[in-house]
């Protein structure tokens, strides 16, 4: 996996003024267009558009800091106005490429990235991988952005805004694993661009011909491989920990790769005022193409 993100590094470096094809480089490289995604941004801490842009954008500065015109330079880009190479100069450099015409600066320039593994091995990831039968989620679903830190108020706010009793009816519903209440993320763009919209869904798992009762909302997820992953230990640190070492550590040295669906978190045991936890993530994955 690491040599196939540095292929796609490469593969940027020489299409900074033409299209990328994200999907075909997958393709060449026996994966997925999603899982590759998923592992650059995961990575690189941004998504491959936004990487791509910031590239263009460092490389087009001595382009215009010179005397050419500035449509051409911008159809260089790949831009089809002044006017949206300008945005797009902005939004990295936060300056206009006018006043960098004038002034020189000041610029905000994007190394290009290196991706290397290194494996610590001191600490083994507690994680299985199994097959699973069809399953449906059911529960309350809400539209929320995406946030990379802290707690999402928005996916707070829904939480709290269900009765306990309500949970409590959840529970008795559940009649399949993972168990217990469920928080799951689903329609997650695959670049986890921050600010875009996903479903959360704070539920229980049934099997599939359960009947659903009508004010609840359902996610049907048909059979497939899964990664789960448990965490333990001081709350929330120890979850976010794993989660980064799925990206850092267990993708890239396993022949396993994410595929399209959902994620689910499960809270298996905690403290009281949950200072403390033991959760369970699993992880939609398919065997690597070799």
């Amino acid at each position: 996996m690491i040599e196939i993100l540095n292929r796609l590094v490469d593969e940027i470096e020489d299409n900074l003024a033409g299209e990328l094809d994200v999907e075909a480089i997958a393709t060449a490289s026996g994966t997925t267009d999603y899982h590759l995604r998923r592992m650059f941004s995961s990575l690189a801490g941004m998504p491959v558009s936004e990487y791509l842009r910031r590239r263009r954008m460092t490389v087009a500065t001595a382009d215009v800091m010179g005397e050419e015109d500035l449509l051409t330079i911008a159809v260089r880009y790949g831009y089809g106005s002044t006017e949206a190479f300008g945005r797009a100069f902005r939004a990295v450099h936060d300056v206009s490429h006018s006043a960098v015409r004038r002034g020189g600066g000041p610029l905000r320039s994007q190394p290009v990235l290196r991706f290397r593994l290194t494996v610590e091995g001191s600490i083994p990831m507690d994680a299985r991988v199994i097959d699973h039968h069809a399953l449906r989620l059911i529960g309350h679903a809400t539209r929320v952005p995406l946030i990379h830190e802290g707690v999402n108020p928005h996916i707070r706010a829904h939480v709290e805004s269900i009765p306990p009793a309500e949970h409590a009816r959840l529970k008795e519903l559940a009649d399949t694993e993972p168990g217990g209440i469920l928080q799951v993320s689903t329609d997650v763009d695959p670049d986890y661009t921050e600010g875009a919209e996903l479903t959360y869904l704070h539920g229980v798992a049934v099997v599939v011909d359960t009947p659903i009762p009508t004010d609840l909302d359902s996610i049907d997820v048909p059979e497939g491989t899964w990664a789960i992953f448990r965490s333990s230990g001081e709350h929330p640190a120890a979850l976010q920990r794993m989660w980064a070492a799925t990206a850092t550590e267990w993708f890239p040295s396993n022949p396993w790769r994410l595929r399209p669906g959902p994620s689910i978190l499960t809270v298996l045991e905690h403290a009281d005022n949950f200072s403390t936890a033991t959760c369970e993530l699993w992880l939609p994955v398919e065997r690597e193409q070799r």
